[in-house]
Parts: structure tokens; sequence; C-alpha cells
């Protein structure tokens, strides 16, 4: 590998795509019914048990304004390492719809899309290759989810 090379991988959501780097997967496992957190807002669908941990589950196209709802019709759920150096939230599962697919970002395959404003939890978004998709700002959302799903995480680093 190149190292103007990236590894990625592509989580398709409910109306749009997430461009992620490889290292931040964990694992990517079947849908499994969240227990819910009440009180917890919509875009946040509960826990899930992953390996021990009470990993909460979060649907990005919910949360980002892309869908009112997600299926879960062959879903499954992509396992993230959270940005916050929290032991009691070390992962973040995304909802996905269907298997995200490997690729590689390098500069002559990745155009950005200009914005004047991106929802929360959104750094950019861009084409790789032929398929637009959103970058995630995965430190805001590792401080959303633990505040919405434990509400004494720290908002900020």
């Amino acid at each position: 590998m190149d190292a103007n090379e990236i590894r990625s991988v592509l989580v398709p959501l409910t109306g749009q795509h997430l461009l992620m780097p490889n290292a931040t997967i964990a694992e990517v496992i079947g849908y499994s019914q969240p227990d819910p957190l009440p009180g917890s807002p919509d875009w946040l669908l509960g826990t899930v048990e992953w390996h021990g941990w009470r990993v909460p589950l979060v649907s990005f196209a919910v949360l980002t304004e892309a869908a009112e709802t997600e299926s879960i019709a062959g879903a499954r759920i992509c396992i993230t390492k959270s940005l916050v150096e929290n032991p009691r939230m070390p992962y973040v599962g995304i909802l996905a719809q269907g298997f995200p697919r490997l690729t590689t970002v390098t500069r002559e395959n990745l155009t950005e899309v200009p914005s004047e404003h991106n929802p929360i939890s959104v750094a950019g978004t861009v084409i790789i290759d032929s398929t637009e998709a959103v970058i995630p700002d995965l430190e805001r959302l590792s401080h959303l989810v633990g505040h919405a799903a434990f509400g004494s995480l720290p908002l900020t680093g």
C-alpha cells in the first residue's frame, strides 16, 4: 500500500453512505434487537451485547436527518472504536443497511463536495470513485452518543 492511500470502508445507510477508515471498524456483525435506553433520542436505538460490552447502537441516517427511520431487514451493525477515552464506552455501533465495502482512498479517486453547513456529526461529504459518501466526525459522534447513552461522559475532549 502506498503512503498516499487510506484503506477505508463504505458503509451503506438509508439514503447515504459513510466513508470511514478501515482501522476504525472493530467488526461487522449481524443485526440484533437492541435493549432500549429510556429517554434517549430517536437516533440512539439502544445497546447491543458484543464481546461482553454494552455497545450503544446509532442510526446515523436518523441522526443526520437523511432518513426518518431505517429498516432492520438485512441490516448489519458496524462496531466502531469510540474516540472518547472512557472505559464505559470503548465502542459505538452504527446501523448499516447491508455489508460495508472495502475501498482504497487516493487523491485521484476522491473529490470533496463543498458545503456551507454539515449536519451534526458530519465532517464533510465526498465522492469516492462514483459514490457520494459522508465522512463522519467520529469524535463528535462519540461525545454525542456517550452523553445520550450514559449522560456522564464528557462532551468535549
